[in-house]
């Protein structure tokens, strides 16, 4: 499974494997009853701690996109995708209400409000 661990973000490696994660599942790239990795070979895979790719299924099995099966591993939960989607697009919107009026605030053109988020989009 490929999964991009980037060193030069802020964000923790745990948050970025979880992330990707919960990206390939909304997809459907992932599917319902699929199984995962075991923590420790995608540890080994990652070259990482094998608890920070535990604090990743754990955040997943936390938010509802993963269940774990003792001594079977971990798989992909069933989930309404529409209403995980509804929340995340209500999420962004926040987010981007939020980069508009510190925008506005701070004199920021539209066009160059457009601009950086073009960039950023395209860096992502």
């Amino acid at each position: 499974m490929e999964i991009i661990i980037r060193n030069t973000t802020n964000r923790p490696i745990y948050d970025q494997i979880a992330s990707q994660l919960k990206a390939r599942i909304i997809a459907g790239d992932l599917k319902p009853g699929e199984a995962l990795p075991s923590i420790r070979a995608l540890a080994k895979d990652l070259k990482i701690s094998v608890i920070t790719t535990k604090r990743a299924y754990d955040e997943l099995e936390a938010a509802g996109f993963l269940y774990t099966v003792a001594g079977k591993g971990c798989f992909v939960a069933e989930k309404n995708l529409d209403r995980v989607r509804e929340g995340q697009t209500r999420e962004m919107e926040a987010h981007l209400s939020a980069a508009i009026r510190l925008a506005k605030d701070s004199g920021i053109t539209y066009a160059d409000f457009r601009d950086t988020l073009r960039i950023l989009w395209e860096e992502e």
